[in-house]
């Protein structure tokens, strides 16, 4: 097994260290709250971003010096919001051995540059492609857990490293799959979390499955093309990291986008949403990201200017859904 130093211990990065822990590693939490670096070290629970977990593994510890967390980790996984991933990373550039592969569980464009996770950790951290990995797939953290059966899928350009990480994060219940993909694993990740945001809108604003199914799978296509323009695998958007993700992230109110949506439209606006929201929307920053990239790759991409409107200009779910859809439809 392996020492593994996972930053950030929000509910994702805590899940995921369980998920570690479970798998028999060696796992150390960096916090830069003293409050829960303190109860995950010295009683093994994170009340405050995991509540529902009362017990994490004792093979489980936590740090706040930075040094200390990465020494001799054979892996780093970053688990930070993905607006704040630049500058979080910047003090660890020349701690982390070169030795150690760094895994994003990131999902997110950083919206200042338009650059996808993988780009901006290997920028900062100056990392060869073959020590980059990304985690991404229909997992959300509060199921994850409760060691609720789930699946994810592990990218590096290198496959036989993701192949590596994947088997030392795999459970009795939780499978990691692998893949070179790097760019499709990371753009499902990030560009499903706008789609999440309107679907969440559309059920907030009172409509029913018929128009999500419509929202999620002409989102679905939207997102592909972008991907494929970027040079992703068509075939990523349709398994675990593609369909797989946005079914959870799309249906699911343990998913802060989808709360996020829902609370837009219900009518709050897009600062009464932050206020309310548990955690960080992702799709908030990313849609106008999705935006310049359709821009870039010449790719129509309807949804994320439509929600781009409501996040800008405070249009209604109606405005919305209209905006998204072309007068015509001759082909799906």
């Amino acid at each position: 097994m392996a020492k593994v130093t996972v930053l950030g211990a929000g509910a994702w990065g805590t899940a995921f260290g369980q998920v570690l822990a479970d798998a028999g590693n060696d796992v150390m939490m960096w916090a830069i709250e003293p409050e829960i670096v303190e109860a995950i070290a010295t009683q093994h629970t994170n009340p405050v971003r995991l509540p529902s977990v009362k017990q994490l593994p004792a093979n489980m510890t936590a740090t706040g010096d930075r040094a200390e967390a990465v020494k001799g980790a054979d892996y780093v996984v970053v688990a930070i919001a993905a607006q704040h991933a630049r500058e979080a990373l910047e003090p660890f550039k020349d701690l982390i051995e070169e030795t150690s592969g760094v895994v994003s569980l990131m999902k997110g464009i950083e919206q200042s540059t338009g650059k996808r996770m993988d780009q901006v950790v290997s920028e900062v951290l100056d990392l060869p492609a073959n020590r980059f990995l990304a985690v991404s797939g229909p997992n959300l953290s509060k199921q994850v857990a409760a060691r609720e059966p789930a699946a994810t899928v592990v990218a590096c350009e290198e496959i036989e490293n993701a192949k590596a990480f994947a088997k030392l994060c795999t459970t009795d219940y939780f499978h990691a799959f692998a893949t070179y993909d790097v760019i499709g694993l990371e753009l499902c990740g990030s560009l499903k979390n706008v789609v999440a945001l309107a679907v969440g809108m559309v059920h907030g604003a009172g409509f029913g499955e018929n128009t999500a199914a419509m929202v999620e799978t002409r989102g679905l296509a939207e997102i592909k093309a972008v991907g494929t323009a970027a040079g992703a695998m068509p075939e990523t958007f349709n398994g675990l990291a593609g369909v797989g993700d946005l079914i959870a992230t799309c249906g699911s109110p343990l998913s802060r986008n989808y709360t996020f949506g829902a609370n837009l439209g219900k009518g709050l606006s897009v600062e009464e949403a932050t206020k309310v929201s548990n955690g960080v929307a992702e799709g908030v920053a990313t849609a106008s990201a999705v935006v310049e990239l359709g821009k870039k790759y010449h790719v129509d991409t309807p949804l994320a200017k439509a929600m781009q409107h409501v996040l800008n200009d405070g249009i209604s779910c109606e405005q919305m859904l209209a905006e998204m859809l072309p007068k015509t439809m001759l082909t799906e």
